[in-house]
This record gives structure tokens, C-alpha cells and sequence, in this order.
């Protein structure tokens, strides 16, 4: 079934009206029309089952047949932090990342990122990183749409990390074997999965969309890796380094590497 979302969406609300471009790919791409449902969702992992009673160029209304919570979202919310690469490779890490499950993505300029852009170019990316997002959501059919933040600095990157997120890691080509890798994951699992049965334990069913996640970041460094002072950098706040196997992997596949781990070990 299609998927739309908007952002005044509650409960107590009989009917939802879906506005901006969504409005022409409704009415004239997907070709829809009064008595047609469709799926919304609130951006909160909670999905409305909807049936369309009025369609005109400017809206589209839809009376709420049901509300259900959304399965597809993790247990935890996991962060990229992505240092830039060339081309139009964070683009594709964006689309497959938000498959995969990424709760957001920060674009981060790394002292090894050979792009370069100015404050308008950049403003024109998010832009657009955020399109890519929203469709690789309605695609796989997530609960929410996934940020890309502004472009940040390896040292604003750093800070928002160490004041953010629960677990920080990052492949590293200097880390220890596959084995502590393996403990490192199984040890950040084990901890979220024992977090969430706790934290269920203590709430009620119907304040189970509000419960708390705990928060991932993953480092990813550009075509040139990491310096060696981001590393250091990096570990000083507690980030945990882990390998990704004997092969060396391209900045465009370590990302997607790390959320199809965490993704398949956290998915319940």
C-alpha cells in the first residue's frame, strides 16, 4: 500500500490531509482517487490506515480507518557519521543506510575529505539528501524519515557524539581481530537488548511509542581513512574501534557494512 507522511497527525484526529508534492503523485502518478487507501504515518513509527474522501490540486483529505504501530524501526537509533566522499557516493550511502535502518546521517568534513563546498552548495545537498531519505522511507516503508543534518566539522562531529550517543564506533584499519569485533557487537546488543526489556517492563502499552532508545553513532572516515589524530580523537571519547574483516572496504560500503550488522542483530 502507498505511504505518506505528514506532520499533524494524532490520535484524536478523524482525518488527515496531505499536502505539497505528494499531492500531484497521488492524483497523477499513482493515480488515486475518493475511495482509494493509503497508509500515513506521523514520522513517530505510528501508521494510519486511511481511505481518501476528497482529492483537489491543492490537498488530498482521508478519513482514519485504523492506527497501528509501525514495526520496521530498531530498537535503538543509529547516526552515520559519514565523512564526505567524492561524487555522488553520499548518496547512495543515504538511500541504502535509510534501508537499512540509520536513524540519521551527518555528512562530516574530515581532514582527509577532498570535497569541498561552499555554504550554498551545501545547503542544495541537504536539500536534496533529504528527498533521497524520504524516498528510501516510503520505499522500505519506515516508520520515519530518517534526517541528514548539516555538514559538520570532524570537531562539531566529535562533540555531538560524545554529548549524544550511547555506543560510538568506527571500522578501523588499525583495529584488533574479527574476535573483539564480534564482542564489541554482541556486548552493544546484549546491552540494548536488556535496556529494552527494562524499559517495557516500566511503561505502560499505551505510552509504548514514547519509550527510550538508546543511540548509536558509527564513524565512517573518507577515501583516505581516517588521520591519524581523529583516530586518537576518537578514542579518547570512548569510541570503540572495530574491524570489518581482511578486505579493505570503500567508504561507500563500510557504512552499509555496519548497519546490515547491527541491523540483523538488533531487528526483532
Amino acid at each position: 500500500m502507498h505511504r505518506f507522511y505528514v506532520s499533524d497527525c494524532s490520535e484524536s484526529d478523524k482525518s488527515v490531509k496531505i499536502t505539497g508534492e505528494d499531492v500531484n503523485h497521488i492524483l497523477n502518478v499513482l493515480r488515486l482517487g475518493v475511495n482509494d487507501e493509503i497508509t500515513v504515518s506521523d514520522g513517530s513509527s505510528r501508521d494510519f490506515l486511511c481511505r481518501i474522501t476528497e482529492c483537489n490540486p491543492q490537498y488530498i483529505l482521508a478519513n482514519i480507518i485504523d492506527i497501528y504501530d509501525n514495526n520496521s524501526e530498531l530498537p535503538a537509533d543509529i547516526y552515520l557519521f559519514q565523512g564526505v566522499p567524492k561524487g555522488d557516493k553520499l548518496e547512495t550511502i543515504i538511500q541504502k543506510c535509510v534501508e537499512l535502518g540509520v536513524h540519521g546521517v551527518i555528512p562530516v568534513m574530515m581532514e582527509r575529505t577532498i570535497v569541498k563546498l561552499d555554504d550554498k552548495k551545501q545547503s542544495k545537498k541537504i536539500a536534496r539528501y533529504n528527498l533521497i531519505s524520504e524516498a528510501a522511507a516510503k520505499q522500505s516503508r519506515r516508520g520515519i524519515i530518517p534526517k541528514v543534518y548539516d555538514y559538520k566539522s570532524m570537531k562539531e562531529a566529535i562533540s555531538f557524539a560524545d554529548s549524544e550517543m550511547d555506543y560510538i564506533l568506527f571500522p578501523y584499519e588499525f583495529a584488533e581481530g574479527m574476535d573483539e569485533s564480534r564482542k564489541i557487537i554482541n556486548d552493544l546488543v546484549d546491552d540494548i537488548l536488556i535496556f529494552l526489556k527494562e524499559n517495557n517492563d516500566n511503561i505502560n502499552e499505551t505510552d509504548s511509542l514514547q519509550k527510550d532508545k538508546k543511540k548509536i553513532g558509527i564513524f565512517i572516515g573518507p577515501e583516505g581513512g581516517f588521520a591519524d589524530s581523529e583516530a586518537k580523537e576518537l578514542q579518547q571519547i570512548g569510541a570503540k574501534t572495530m574491524s570489518l574483516g581482511h578486505r579493505i572496504l570503500r567508504t561507500e560500503t563500510a557504512g552499509m557494512t555496519v548497519m546490515s550488522i547491527l541491523s540483523f542483530m538488533l531487528d526483532i
